[in-house]
């Protein structure tokens, strides 16, 4: 008999970035495990130096970071925490992308511009990342974009969920706050049992977080309406949507959705904005201006330890959120 023989245990190794430690360590907590002891640091110049001070070799290797400000920084440290990896003999290596820089820039709108979102999906490739997790991609055709397996999760159940609990579904109007995220809503009208609208809105595609006009179509007076969205960033173009729910009549405005990217002037505008309750997940930090009564965040932290735990077991992740698409 030829060959060699060998009984070796499966490890599945943790290693968080710098952008969102406080997730990672929630991730880390779900699954029973640690993180694994990383040194980073950045040079005088700003290069970043990365080292992992326990071994890699023969390991399921789970590389998480979440594409917060400062943005460019962020992925370029998973860049070379990957090739790290890479170069130390991990068995496979997966990237997990709470939140994935650039997913708005995903096609072209006018010449000459370029798809960064693809650029984003090839480096990590190169860099040397088997395979992609990412939470609420801004399109669904980004997985498209990575040459390997990607694994979509979904906030839909936790925010919906906890929606549903807060308010009786004859009371509420699950709002889309543009065509492009009619899909989602309806499948939150399925999940609470309550009806649609839509905002209508104009932009003006040669400036960002601008719109010209919102108007609403749909039965919204005298309605909770929850208005649903994977991001908010500046926050201007969902306050003005939920203004202009109140101008047709409703009750109440409450805001879902997945990233709290909340740039620039985000924290004036929540403050002074009429909406009772903006829900967010943990994909991205939540700024310390930021941490008040009606801003509620949920952790996501259980989706991604139960849909790592899958991969790693070599089971299922899309059994994980049957019915979302």
């Amino acid at each position: 008999m030829t060959g060699i023989t060998t009984s070796v245990e499966k490890k599945l190794k943790l290693f968080s970035g710098r952008a969102h430690p406080e997730l990672a360590k929630e991730v880390a907590e779900a699954l029973g495990t640690e993180l694994v002891p990383t040194k980073a640091l950045d040079f005088a110049n700003g290069e970043i130096y990365v080292r992992f001070l326990e071994s890699a070799r023969g390991a399921d290797c789970f590389v998480m970071q979440s594409h917060t400000a400062p943005i460019n920084q962020w992925i370029m440290e998973q860049l070379i925490m990957i090739d790290a990896l890479k170069r130390a003999s991990a068995k496979s290596i997966t990237a997990i992308l709470p939140f994935y820089g650039y997913a708005r820039q995903d096609k072209k709108h006018l010449g000459r511009e370029p798809i960064s979102a693809r650029l984003v999906a090839d480096l990590l490739r190169q860099a040397g990342a088997d395979r992609l997790m990412a939470v609420d991609l801004h399109t669904a055709q980004i997985q498209g974009f990575f040459d390997g397996p990607v694994d979509h999760l979904f906030a839909l159940p936790l925010l919906a969920d906890y929606i549903g609990d807060k308010v009786a579904s004859d009371k509420l109007t699950v709002v889309s706050p543009d065509a492009g995220r009619v899909k989602v809503a309806d499948q939150w009208c399925d999940r609470l049992d309550a009806p649609l609208a839509i905002i209508h809105k104009r932009r003006d595609i040669t400036q960002a977080n601008t719109i010209l006009s919102a108007d609403v179509v749909g039965d919204v007076k005298d309605r909770v309406c929850v208005l649903v969205d994977d991001m908010i960033d500046t926050a201007g173009t969902i306050c003005a949507a939920a203004d202009a729910l109140f101008d047709n009549g409703a009750a109440d405005v409450i805001v879902a959705a997945t990233h709290g990217v909340l740039s620039g002037p985000a924290a004036d505008r929540l403050k002074n904005s009429r909406v009772s309750e903006f829900v967010f997940t943990n994909t991205l930090p939540t700024p310390a201006e930021l941490q008040l009564d009606k801003v509620t965040t949920l952790s996501i932290a259980p989706s991604i330890a139960a849909a790592i735990r899958e991969v790693f077991e070599e089971g299922s992740v899309t059994s994980l959120f049957e019915g979302v698409h």
